[in-house]
C-alpha cells in the first residue's frame, strides 16, 4: 500500500485526551496505565470477538481467549504501534482481534472444517437496531416472537454473505467505523470499501426478501 493521504491519515487519528495520556505513560513502563487503557477499550473489543466468532469454533475457541491474546500482543506492539501511529489506538486494538480471528479460523478450515453457520452469532438488540435501519419504511414488528425471527432472519441472511460484503457491513454498522476506519482496517482503499458496503447491503436486501422480508413486510 502506498502513502495514505495526508486527510485520510489524520482522520485515523481520533483518541481521546485521556487515551493520549494513558498512551504516553504505558510505553514508559507504567503498568497500571496499561491496565487502565485496557478496561477502556477492551469492552468494545469483546463485544467484537463475541459477534465474529463462530458457533462451530466455540466449544474450540473461547473468545476470552482471542480478546486476551489481543491484550497482550498491544502491550509486546505498544511501542511500535506509537513509533509508527497508523491509526487510534482503539482502531488498531479492533485490527488486531480482526486479525487474530481470521488466524484462528483459518487454522480450523485447515483441518477440514469448512462448516459454515447458518447464523452470526449476534445479541438480538443490536440486529433488530441495524434490522430498523434495513426496513426503514416498513413498522417494527410488535410482538416478542415477530422480533426474534426478524433477529434470526437478519443473522442468516449475514451469515450467506461473502467475507469481503460481511466484513465491511460489520465493521460499519454493528463496530460503528467510519469508510475510511473500516478500510484501513481491511487494508482496502477507501474507495473499495465504499463499493463493497453498497453491494454487500443490496445483496443483504435481496437475502431478505428471499426470506419474505422486505420494506412493505418486516
Amino acid at each position: 500500500p502506498g502513502e495514505r493521504p495526508a486527510a485520510m491519515t489524520s482522520s485515523l487519528k481520533n483518541d481521546s485526551a485521556t487515551t493520549e495520556r494513558l498512551l504516553e505513560r504505558a510505553v514508559d513502563g507504567d503498568d497500571q496505565a496499561f491496565q487502565q487503557l485496557m478496561e477502556r477499550h477492551l469492552p468494545a473489543i469483546r463485544e467484537a470477538v463475541s459477534r465474529r466468532l463462530p458457533h462451530r469454533l466455540r466449544p474450540r475457541v473461547g473468545f476470552s481467549d482471542i480478546v486476551q491474546e489481543t491484550q497482550q500482543t498491544a502491550y509486546r506492539r505498544l511501542a511500535d504501534f506509537l513509533d509508527r501511529r497508523p491509526m487510534s489506538f482503539r482502531l488498531w486494538l479492533l485490527k488486531t482481534a480482526h486479525e487474530r480471528l481470521i488466524d484462528v479460523q483459518r487454522q480450523h478450515l485447515d483441518r477440514g472444517d469448512r462448516t459454515v453457520d447458518r447464523e452470526l452469532p449476534l445479541p438480538e438488540a443490536s440486529t433488530l437496531q441495524f434490522a430498523a435501519q434495513l426496513i426503514a419504511a416498513g413498522p417494527s414488528p410488535s410482538d416478542l416472537a415477530s422480533r426474534r425471527e426478524l433477529a434470526r432472519a437478519v443473522r442468516r441472511a449475514l451469515a450467506k454473505l461473502s467475507e469481503n460484503h460481511r466484513d465491511i457491513l460489520m465493521l460499519r454498522c454493528f463496530d460503528g467505523l467510519s469508510n475510511v476506519e473500516a478500510a484501513a482496517l481491511l487494508e482496502i482503499a477507501p474507495e473499495t470499501a465504499k463499493k463493497r458496503f453498497t453491494r454487500g447491503l443490496l445483496r443483504l436486501r435481496q437475502l431478505l426478501r428471499a426470506e419474505g422480508i422486505d420494506e412493505a413486510n418486516p
